[in-house]
């Protein structure tokens, strides 16, 4: 592959990032049609593929993916002898697309209340389908998340996930379920799944591996709930838990590139401001819910002058309550080892055995580094070793298989 080609792929790929989102939500809202949203924006991107090597890439290539796109849905339905209505929309889709640059006061200002995104969360949303179903489907059409990586988020098999994917999509269409953001009553029921779409999407930009822009676009989507559902305290609080995780993203590897734990970080290099942003609006929240009590959990790590300054006790209560309103085996990992460090590694290791009893952290990397951290404050570095490097054989990504290898050596020394 030559430069100019492997510099086409790449233009492709950070296209296919930004717009793909984009060119689905707004093809599912003309046709209603989800199969052919899909369908055509994938036959967009192999098409870049195919002439940008040899074209040279657009100036504006996602509005040239969305021009290719639409011609493929008009195509289509024209085939099908559809309404006109349909095809009249997408030939004002084709504008709007091809004048983003002329975009009117008014156009921008109704992309600050509501997108098409949005709207395609809420639909994704609808009470009708199993809350696990709406996430996922959410982070398979409109962030592209590839279905692997959902199903290993749900502690899942790919084909379960393929099947329960086809399943949400066939209800949606058969229910009739409509494409817009609900209001009244129906606003708050759809809240919970809207809210865990958005924190799956940044863990998935957070993680080692993660795509950094999947984060900044779950704090964009926060941002917009937020301000389009103004006093609803989990959604403020989630915002704030973003931005106190988000802050610290610039410090959290060392010049190799290699992950950097909390107590390792250079903590002038995190973002203050957004710190202190999460900390105006942490204070505001006078109702504990479960993304409120894990951004009081991220406040104590953002705001604690070094590592040995981090109240842990508080943590460790905030992870009691967050357990016992939100019982999951992750909740129960974190809350080991919050005990840990807040009353000894006995009492750690206690609460992991129990939090492992039930096999759903079998195999979890996460899991057996807790044990080894826990395990290597206990003095017994030799067993530590043999538990890290346990973890670093299943670890999901190469910087933490890398990290966890270091921790085995330091406690093999």
């Amino acid at each position: 592959m030559t430069d100019r080609q492997r510099a086409a792929a790449a233009s492709a790929a950070a296209a296919a990032s930004d717009a793909y989102p984009r060119i689905v939500a707004a093809l599912i809202r003309v046709t209603g049609d989800w199969t052919l949203a899909e369908d055509c924006a994938q036959e967009a991107l192999a098409l870049a593929l195919q002439r940008w090597p040899a074209d040279g890439v657009p100036v504006n290539p996602g509005g040239w993916l969305m021009t290719v796109a639409r011609n493929r849905a008009i195509d289509t339905l024209r085939r099908a002898s559809v309404e006109r209505r349909k095809l009249r929309d997408l030939a004002v889709l084709e504008f709007t697309t091809e004048n983003a640059d002329i975009a009117t006061e008014t156009a921008q200002a109704k992309e600050q209340v509501v997108d098409d995104r949005l709207r395609l969360i809420f639909t994704c949303c609808h009470p009708a389908l199993a809350l696990e179903s709406r996430v996922a489907l959410t982070l398979r059409t409109i962030c592209a998340v590839p279905t692997a990586d959902i199903a290993r988020a749900f502690l899942s098999s790919e084909s379960a996930m393929t099947r329960r994917l086809t399943r949400a999509k066939s209800k949606i269409a058969a229910a009739g379920i409509p494409y817009r953001v609900p209001s009244g009553p129906a606003l708050a029921e759809r809240l919970p799944g809207v809210l865990a779409v958005l924190y799956l999407l940044f863990t998935r930009g957070y993680n080692a591996d993660g795509e950094p822009a999947f984060a900044e676009e779950a704090i964009r989507l926060a941002r917009l709930l937020n301000e389009l559902m103004p006093g609803q305290p989990e959604v403020s609080a989630l915002l704030a838990l973003f931005l106190f995780q988000h802050s610290r993203c610039e410090a959290r590897r060392d010049a190799d590139g290699n992950l950097l734990a909390l107590d390792q970080q250079d903590r002038s290099r995190w973002n203050h401001a957004a710190i202190a942003e999460g900390r105006d609006i942490l204070t505001g929240i006078e109702q504990d819910g479960p993304y409120a009590l894990q951004a009081r959990i991220a406040a104590c790590h953002a705001t604690a002058a070094t590592a040995s300054a981090t109240d842990w006790p508080t943590i460790a209560q905030c992870y009691d309550e967050l357990a016992r309103i939100h019982p999951t085996p992750v909740v129960e990992l974190n809350r080991a080892v919050a005990h840990g460090y807040a009353h000894g590694p006995v009492a750690g290791l206690a609460l992991l055995a129990q939090a492992r009893s039930g096999g759903a952290l079998d195999g979890y990397p996460l899991a057996i580094a807790a044990e080894a951290d826990l395990t290597a404050r206990l003095g017994d570095h030799d067993r530590a070793a043999a538990l890290f490097r346990q973890a670093a054989a299943v670890a999901h990504s190469e910087p933490e298989r890398r990290a966890l290898l270091d921790r085995a050596n330091e406690n093999a020394r």
